[in-house]
């Protein structure tokens, strides 16, 4: 004899109708993570200019060191690896983060 859940996630797995399930917010957030350090094992990233040429939009913290009179090389690296969101991100269930382009906030 089946479990009574068993037979109930068989009929919803089955009737054809979209799941609502979705992974946590942080879960997305640590893969994310986890990504870009396994992309950077491979040569550096993107610099902020080349990002924005793409047409993605930087948060607020990338901005400032876009406009920052450094060089390209110092432009590159992972700056959400320091940034307080993304430790908020990869702890908690829909974080109180807001700000615009941040790549955690698309996450909740």
């Amino acid at each position: 004899m089946t479990e009574p859940n068993t037979e109930l996630d068989f009929s919803r797995l089955f009737s054809g109708q979209p799941q609502t399930n979705r992974a946590p917010s942080s879960l997305k957030a640590r893969l994310y993570s986890a990504f870009i350090a396994e992309q950077q094992t491979t040569g550096p990233l993107a610099s902020l200019d080349q990002t924005v040429a793409t047409g993605r939009g930087l948060c607020v913290f990338e901005k400032l060191v876009q406009i920052a009179p450094i060089g390209e090389k110092a432009k590159s690296p992972f700056f959400c690896h320091v940034c307080h969101a993304r430790v908020l991100a990869e702890g908690f269930e829909n974080p109180p983060i807001f700000w615009p382009n941040c790549p955690y906030v698309q996450f909740k």
